[in-house]
């Protein structure tokens, strides 16, 4: 659900962000609303556009390069193959995490995020599907790819079920323990990973942005990456808060969604998916348990928050941001989040190593509540720009 944030009416820095007067007079309350358009209009402009869309481009590009790496794989099973998979895998999963902080829209919208990040993987279902001739079959067709994603089920599809055929206890498999058919089966939901990664950037970016290669592959497939079906790319969407067809009210309403993003996925991250197993809640809820990427995982999704709250994935080239606003109305809360998302980094790479033997460790605790205390922090943030 989309909020509307009614912000504070005077605010003394945004006279060194905009090229006009700003009285906080009642008779000039529209022009301050319109500064402050302008203010989040570029905040947007900066998320959208290179924090989002770079993210899901090296994301669907790593996508291919994983595909490509388990081809090569099917067709000269040797060890030295297996490890070059593994360390697509790793690449694509990076993106993959940092992508995590902004999985309302299209992840969302088209229910991408369960369809190729489902775990526990289901051993049993999986083990029926490599058992079936005539699965493997299809699945070893020209179209095994789209064959997958429609028929196979989200619990064994995805970056999971790749993982479990290429890695054993956090190192690449020995190759003569993956059978042809686990092959054929990681084959075949690569393509599909990649096709929803391909999906997930062409929603945001454009289906005219990307390559010839990612856009004949959605135009087969006839994939949805409008704003219900009416035309606009999520990034045209946000980009035109405030205008006919956006979704969005206002570029603050837009806003809303980055911190509530934010707030979400550390949320997901403190009492999911470190909590889970933590508590014993659930203690198969462990994430990468096979490649033990699992603190590797964690800390992209901080890492996710960091860079769409400091407006950049790229450190080097950061422009407009929230933390740019936050820092004009409370400059103390803007340095308690920088100060969190540190924190919360910190504590989960102090976990021992792996994660999937060590989720009891008090140190999993304390960085279980390391990103509780971020997600609260980033609800004080939504707080403060709701007054």
């Amino acid at each position: 659900m989309k909020r509307l944030f009614l912000f504070p009416l005077c605010v003394a820095s945004l006279l060194l962000m905009l090229p006009v007067f700003i009285s906080c007079d009642d008779d000039n309350g529209s022009d301050t609303d319109d500064a402050k358009e302008k203010v989040f209009a570029a905040i947007v402009e900066q998320y959208v556009n290179h924090t989002i869309i770079p993210t899901y481009k090296s994301l669907a590009d790593e996508s291919i390069d994983l595909y490509e790496a388990l081809v090569t794989l099917k067709e000269n099973k040797t060890d030295a193959n297996v490890r070059i998979a593994t360390e697509k895998w790793i690449k694509a999963r990076d993106y993959w995490e940092l992508s995590e902080a902004f999985l309302f829209g299209p992840a969302s919208d088209f229910s991408i995020d369960p369809h190729i990040d489902t775990w526990p993987l289901d051993k049993d279902l999986l083990d029926n599907e490599l058992g079936n001739a005539l699965h493997i079959e299809s699945m070893s067709g020209e179209d095994g790819d789209v064959w997958a994603g429609e028929t196979l089920g989200d619990a064994v599809l995805g970056f999971h079920g790749i993982e479990y055929v290429l890695f054993e206890n956090g190192q690449p498999k020995e190759v003569n323990k993956i059978s042809d058919k686990e092959l054929i089966y990681a084959v075949a939901i690569a393509g599909d990973l990649r096709n929803s990664c391909f999906q997930l950037e062409a929603s945001w970016a454009g289906i005219d942005k990307v390559t010839a290669e990612k856009r004949e592959k959605l135009e087969d497939l006839e994939a949805n990456i409008t704003v219900g079906g009416r035309g606009y790319s999520y990034g045209e969407n946000m980009l035109s808060a405030g205008k006919a067809g956006s979704t969005y009210i206002s570029y603050a309403d837009a806003c809303a969604d980055l911190i509530e993003g934010c707030s979400t996925i550390a949320d997901e991250v403190g009492a999911l998916k470190i909590g889970n197993p933590y508590t014993g809640e659930d203690v198969n809820y462990i994430e990468s348990p096979y490649s033990y990427n699992s603190k590797v995982d964690f800390v992209g999704n901080i890492k996710s928050i960091e860079n769409a709250y400091l407006g950049g994935a790229d450190a080097t080239k950061r422009g407009a941001s929230i933390s740019d606003y936050v820092k004009t109305v409370d400059s103390g809360l803007d340095t308690r989040i920088k100060a969190a998302i540190n924190n919360a980094i910190a504590k989960i790479e102090a976990i021992p190593y792996p994660f999937a033997q060590n989720f009891t460790s008090s140190k999993a605790g304390e960085a279980m509540e390391a990103s509780n205390d971020l997600a609260g922090i980033l609800e004080e943030a939504t707080a403060t720009l709701n007054k």
